[in-house]
């Protein structure tokens, strides 16, 4: 999203980083158990003072300005105020508040920004609220979708810190696992790893995609009472680096004993690119996880292989893909369209509510923006397939930016067949909005395409529905969405789908399974302009 002159002032000296689609809570613990946040604040890595003393930085509040709303003026303006530098070796831009300065800003900012202001209820009274983070949690419409979800599934907050780690580095807390689970409430709960970043610390302790957990710490993983939970909970969703815990895994009817030690892991987001032979030409694959700015000069080495292998269509395997920099997704379609349908062309626009003015649409993006130059420079033209259709393999884990990418393309008729299930529904943007070591994330915006459209708050509907193979690796063929993928590129028919419930290493699945993250991985970034 461009912002307006407002914004750009505001954040002139914070991380330029503007977000879109709003990750909905998907890193919901085991039910019964309070809520657990999927990375623990970062601690600040100690400054070496130089020898010679010199006096810190001077930073001054800034000056009030009856033409701006008061979060403007307001900013910065703490309870417990930072002192020191940050990680960049910046000040902090903390001063002496209150905690009234910090409500009166979250209110001023949901007032000014939120899509749905004029939606949120008129008796939330902010004296009764202790923390910022617990008046933003009820600052959000109550409204519904057609389906009876939620209308803002997106509310969410990060630590600062952790949030610029995550978002600019690609950098987690993590085993190394994207672990797939049941539903909070289903019975049995199962929870698989769906993938083993490899040389992460699961990977090396020979954790495989489709193992299941047996046991957590010494606690079976069907226990309920809430000393189980606490168990189970801390295991599955680390909170600090390098504690070890103890899992009993299945795979295949056999007990796996591993101990896992989190450690912070900048995750690669690109893998298994490969071409295949068809009946009806070669077609490439690739593995998209992450759309973070490691991923750009990634895709452009594949999309360079496929370009000299003379692809004739691709599969593009995003069924984990949270989302990330919508940017990215700008130039992933123009990767997969060309310059021929997609000059000229917009990628995605942005509604605001009717206090904002209209900001200029992100367009298709034929050179790269050089997330990292030293991997790739910034206006580098993009290599590309020109290609009049793509296969993306989906589910509930495909969301925001990787959305987009769907909407985007079909916005300029690229035929966008997808596999898997209904994608996760988030066309909604927003600035991360730093104050006091928070960001905040309400959403501001809805999305649309080059034909005007962003309806989708429900989630596209597959093409050909199909469950994600946990038995089979991906890339394999055999796997059972990369497989539906290939018959019906060369048949035009979707496969069969298995009914009923299925067996998991002895245990039954009942419903689909989710993709376990947090809310952070289920967002777009968008760049100042």
């Amino acid at each position: 999203m461009k912002p307006n002159s407002r914004l750009l002032s505001l954040f002139a000296v914070l991380p330029v980083l503007l977000a879109a689609c709003g990750g909905g809570s998907s890193s919901a613990p085991v039910e019964g158990s309070p809520p657990v946040i999927a990375d623990p604040p970062v601690t600040t890595p100690p400054v070496t003072p130089p020898t010679t003393p010199v006096d810190p930085p001077v930073v001054t509040p800034p000056a009030t300005d009856p033409s701006r709303p008061d979060w403007f003026t307001l900013f910065g303006h703490c309870e417990h105020p930072r002192t020191g530098l940050q990680p960049n070796g910046l000040p902090y831009l903390d001063f002496q508040g209150t905690l009234n300065d910090e409500l009166r800003w979250m209110r001023s900012y949901i007032d000014d920004s939120y899509l749905w202001y004029k939606e949120i209820p008129a008796n939330i009274n902010m004296a009764d609220y202790k923390t910022p983070i617990d008046y933003f949690n009820v600052l959000k419409t109550p409204a519904v979708t057609a389906s009876g979800r939620p209308k803002d599934r997106f509310h969410f907050t990060y630590p600062t810190e952790v949030w610029n780690a995550m978002s600019n580095e690609g950098v987690a807390l993590s085993y190394g696992i994207t672990w797939s689970r049941t539903a909070t409430g289903v019975l049995p709960r199962v929870w698989a790893a769906a993938l083993v970043e490899p040389g992460s610390p699961a990977d090396v302790a020979g954790v495989r995609r489709g193992d299941t957990v047996v046991s957590v710490d010494g606690v079976n993983l069907q226990g309920t009472s809430a000393a189980d939970l606490a168990v189970i909970n801390a295991g599955l969703l680390p909170q600090t680096a390098g504690v070890a815990h103890t899992f009993v895994m299945a795979r295949g009817g056999v007990s796996l004993p591993v101990t896992l030690s989190a450690a912070r892991l900048a995750l690669v987001p690109v893998h298994g690119a490969q071409v295949l032979e068809t009946a009806k030409g070669k077609v490439g694959y690739l593995q998209y996880d992450d759309q973070n700015a490691v991923a750009e000069s990634l895709l452009a080495d594949a999309f360079n292989g496929f370009r000299s292998a003379g692809v004739s269509d691709l599969i593009l395997d995003m069924r984990y893909n949270g989302g990330g920099y919508v940017r990215l997704a700008a130039e992933l379609a123009y990767m997969i369209a060309g310059p021929d349908a997609s000059k000229d062309k917009i990628f995605e626009k942005l509604q605001h509510n009717d206090k904002q003015p209209e900001s200029a649409p992100q367009m298709f993006s034929s050179t790269a923006y050089g997330f990292v130059p030293a991997k790739m420079k910034t206006g580098t033209p993009l290599p590309y397939l020109g290609l009049k259709h793509v296969t993306i393999l989906a589910t509930a884990g495909t969301c925001s930016a990787s959305e987009s990418v769907i909407n985007g393309l079909r916005g300029i008729d690229i035929e966008v067949t997808l596999i898997g299930g209904d994608t996760c529904g988030k066309p909604y943007a927003f600035t991360p909005a730093p104050n006091c070591g928070t960001t905040y994330f309400a959403i501001e915006t809805q999305g649309t395409n080059n034909k005007g459209y962003g309806d989708y708050a429900d989630g596209f509907a597959p093409t050909c529905r199909g469950v994600d193979d946990l038995n089979h690796e991906l890339g394999d063929v055999n796997e059972g969405l990369l497989s539906a993928a290939l018959r019906y590129h060369v048949t035009g028919m979707c496969p069969a789908v298995p009914m009923g419930n299925r067996r998991l290493n002895g245990v039954t699945v009942n419903g689909p399974l989710e993709v376990e993250r947090p809310e952070g991985k289920q967002i777009s970034i968008r760049l100042r302009q």
